[in-house]
């Protein structure tokens, strides 16, 4: 058996659900916003938007809703949650999708890569 069979994917972390996700503008001319709103499955549960890698522009820049368990556990009680992030320099050629457990939602945002 190698590694990579001995190892599994990591629990401490993992793409949640989002109820809520919506682009707002910025106070600078042509800047934008993503904020992401839902209930965590854990009460110690942190929530990030963290974009994912290209190595070219896409149509769509791919933003992930990530939980994260400082410990590796959950204290089972549900949380709710609003997480922002600045779309500057993760935004595709045609805006942004952003990508939950159960769900996906794009937003066409201008300004993107080309």
């Amino acid at each position: 058996m190698n590694v990579i069979e001995m190892t599994s994917a990591a629990q401490s972390s993992r793409v949640i659900n989002f109820d809520k996700a919506e682009v707002v503008g910025g106070f600078v001319n042509n800047s934008f916003f993503l904020v992401v709103s839902g209930e965590a499955p854990c009460i110690n549960m942190e929530v990030s938007l963290i974009p994912l890698m290209y190595v070219r522009c896409p149509e769509y820049w791919g933003i992930e809703v990530v939980g994260t368990l400082p410990g590796g556990f959950c204290l089972d009680a549900v949380k709710p949650f609003t997480v922002t992030i600045a779309l500057t320099g993760i935004t595709g050629s045609q805006g942004i999708e952003v990508i939950g457990a159960n769900s996906t939602k794009r937003f066409d945002v201008g300004g993107g890569c080309s």
